[in-house]
């Protein structure tokens, strides 16, 4: 029989320092806690492992949180557990994240020696007073040594994540933050919008409308024109230096798409491991507990490492007693299934497919949604060929109102 090609997602949850803005499921740890977390997480890739025979794993993304926090011993006990557990297709996309001023020549090489084959580095600017704002940890010449020490390693595959829209930013200051790391030539570039989220030190400063003054701690976020700009320059800049948009937020050389964040996008099948980590098997969302007390009660030592059963009713994984980590178990409709496959589908510039959506739920794409796309084309926000459903420029940048079109 022939198996079903899985994504896995392995989330770490420490990082050295919470960053301003960030609302990840992350937290400062000692070297204690990490190495009992690498113990759990190897218990549940173990056990995870085990009810997932019928898959062959395509990519493997190691994020956080920052990954590179593990000491190299750490990460490569965690990927030789995966590679004993799963069964990895040939030529996999392999992806570490990382932050510079956790990097080491040591890590690197434990890195390679792993199998680990694409880098992501979160620099964010080039601006030390924007990093600062940010409440990164590091300068941007501490990012340039961790440069040199991955490219130094031999990794010919590296993801660059960058943020715009920072309190004080100007157009000028991100189009030199844009146009220093493409010099460079990393194969990949992810340009982010910053988003003001609840819970956050940013959202105390600026949430719900609120603004300081500008003074020189506090400077204002870009007001709406600039946002504009800047996100408007992101694709012309990156653009002459040879970067395509394959997806509203990321940019690469030819063939260096991420493999990972396109299945997630196309709707394939991935399983979350580790603490908060999401999943969608065969039509069925889930995620982990964000529980690290509940999840090292199960996976820690001396816990019974089980996951849930495949429940017949429902097709999805069931928790069973108290001793699974498993939470919010839903069974996609069909309904839902069609949702996910407009919006996801359309973030990608290349758009969607009528005929793979036909094929997906024996439905013709304009009997279920030919209304709200004759009214969104005539508005100048996608392009239907026939073949390919697109967003236009202008749907690209008001793609939230596009996609809320498609929620029934």
């Amino acid at each position: 029989m022939e198996k079903r090609e899985l994504e896995l997602y392995v989330h770490i949850p420490f990082c050295v320092k919470k960053c301003a803005y960030c609302d990840f499921l992350s937290a400062p740890a000692g070297e204690r806690e990490i190495r009992a977390y690498t113990d759990a997480l190897i218990r549940e890739i173990r056990a995870r492992g085990e009810n997932h025979k019928d898959y062959r794993v395509r990519t493997v993304f190691l994020g956080g949180g920052t990954p590179s926090v593990l000491s190299g011993e750490d990460a490569a006990r965690i990927f030789r557990a995966l590679k004993k557990s799963f069964d990895i297709a040939e030529n996999p996309e392999i992806t570490l994240e990382v932050n510079p001023g956790t990097v080491t020549e040591e890590k690197t090489a434990a890195w390679k020696n792993a199998g680990i084959n694409r880098i992501s580095i979160g620099l964010q600017s080039v601006n030390d007073r924007e990093l600062k704002m940010l409440g990164r940890i590091h300068t941007f010449r501490e990012f340039l040594n961790t440069w040199k020490l991955v490219r130094r390693a031999g990794f010919n595959n590296v993801s660059i994540d960058l943020i715009s829209a920072i309190p004080g930013q100007t157009v000028q200051s991100w189009e030199r933050t844009l146009r220093t790391v493409a010099e460079l030539g990393p194969e990949h570039i992810s340009a982010y919008s910053l988003i003001i989220e609840e819970g956050t030190p940013f959202y105390t400063l600026y949430g719900d409308g609120k603004e300081k003054a500008g003074d020189s701690s506090f400077p204002l976020l870009p007001d709406e024109d600039e946002d504009r700009e800047i996100y408007q320059r992101t694709a012309s800049v990156l653009n002459e230096y040879g970067y395509h948009r394959y997806e509203i937020s990321n940019y690469a050389r030819e063939g260096y798409e991420c493999r990972h964040n396109l299945g997630y996008w196309e709707r394939k099948e991935y399983l979350g491991l580790g603490l908060g980590a999401s999943s969608l098997i065969r039509e069925c969302r889930f995620h982990n507990t964000a529980d690290m007390e509940k999840y090292m009660h199960v996976y820690g030592s001396g816990g019974k490492a089980a996951e849930g059963k495949k429940n017949s009713a429902s097709s999805c994984m069931k928790t069973e007693g108290q001793n699974s980590t498993l939470e919010e178990i839903e069974k996609l409709s069909v309904e839902d299934q069609m949702e996910e496959f407009m919006f996801l589908g359309l973030r990608k510039t290349a758009g969607i497919s009528p005929e793979d959506f036909r094929r997906s739920f024996d439905r013709n794409i304009m009997d279920v949604y030919g209304e709200k796309l004759i009214k969104l084309e005539k508005q100048g926000l996608i392009r239907n060929s026939g073949a390919r459903i697109r967003l236009t420029e202008r749907g690209t940048d008001i793609s939230n109102y596009v996609f809320s079109e498609f929620i029934f």
